[in-house]
């Protein structure tokens, strides 16, 4: 398979992952601030530094008000991975493979995209965006499907799995980062402390697996064990690792990217997360994500830049 299609199909299914998070991200949080009374609430600036373009943002808006904040992330031009941006590149990635890719993925995403852009003013309003933000994680979920279920499990698919596994890890690491850093710490607001960590868990679809493994309660040391060390729960960061080395083992040239893959599992590993605290967790989440760009650096050079 040529270099062209297979940088292609990663960076495809890089998009569509990387709008599902997006989308996720703002229904969580907009349930979030209805939970919390004011006062107590931390707004949208948080979600803007997980998506890391704070500094674009703040070049055009003043503040971190619920609109401005809704539009950059889901609509914006200005915001290289708004919602309606990541799926216009999904969207041109696929069309030029649209000879590998099963039709129903092609008129999936092209659907997807048509939809975000023609009801963008939906998701900036209170009584649509809901159903707005639904309809875009769920017909994600069906493009994965219709990938997984309907198109040949050769190179192509390796590294369009690989890509969706690596923009996860990285999502899911801003996540636990800036939250992290965010939850406020006062004596107002430790009483709702579990729900802004249950919040952390929806961010990540992992509420109802974290209560499986981990048990009713939701605690910080627990939720930090779970999304960075569980080996089953598909957005842990350990289990996208052990899944993308799986993938690219039996790929030509694998020898050199696998050592960076084993690298960053043995420092996760290794680490006693539970105890991190915040300036700890931070640093200790910054090296992941060094050692994310280093194995999509070397996947570049080793596949796609000939």
């Amino acid at each position: 398979m040529l270099s062209r299609v297979v940088e292609t199909l990663y960076w495809m299914a890089r998009y569509v992952e990387r709008a599902e998070n997006v989308a996720r991200l703002v229904n969580v949080n907009n349930l979030l601030l209805m939970d919390l009374p004011k006062g107590v609430s931390t707004g949208w600036e948080p979600i803007i530094d997980i998506i890391g373009y704070r500094e674009e943002y703040l070049k055009t808006h003043k503040d971190f008000n619920e609109r401005s904040a809704l539009r950059f992330l889901l609509v914006s031009g200005n915001n290289p991975s708004s919602t309606l941006n990541s799926l216009w590149m999904a969207r041109e990635n696929a069309r030029t493979v649209r000879d590998v890719i099963p039709r129903a993925v092609w008129e999936g995403i092209n659907s997807l995209y048509l939809y975000v852009k023609e009801n963008q003013n939906e998701g900036l309003t209170k009584r649509g965006r809901f159903k707005y933000l639904e309809h875009i994680i769920e017909s994600a979920h069906l493009i994965f499907g219709a990938l997984d279920a309907t198109i040949n499990h050769d190179h192509g698919y390796r590294f369009l799995q690989f890509g969706s596994l690596l923009e996860r890890a990285d999502m899911t690491t801003r996540i636990l980062d800036v939250r992290s850093a965010s939850l406020i710490e006062s004596e107002v607001s430790r009483p709702f402390d579990n729900i802004q960590w249950i919040s952390v868990l929806r961010s990540l679809s992992a509420y109802q697996m974290y209560r499986q493994q981990m048990g009713v309660r939701v605690k910080r040391e627990d939720v930090l064990e779970f999304m960075l060390h569980s080996e089953v729960f598909p957005r842990a960061v350990l289990f996208c690792l052990q899944q993308m080395q799986n993938l690219i083992s039996p790929i030509v040239n694998s020898k050199q990217v696998i050592p960076a893959i084993e690298e960053a599992g043995k420092m996760l590993t290794q680490a006693n997360v539970r105890k991190l605290k915040n300036g700890e967790l931070h640093k200790f989440i910054d090296e992941i994500q060094i050692d994310l760009a280093k194995i999509h650096t070397q996947v570049a050079e080793l596949y796609f830049l000939k």
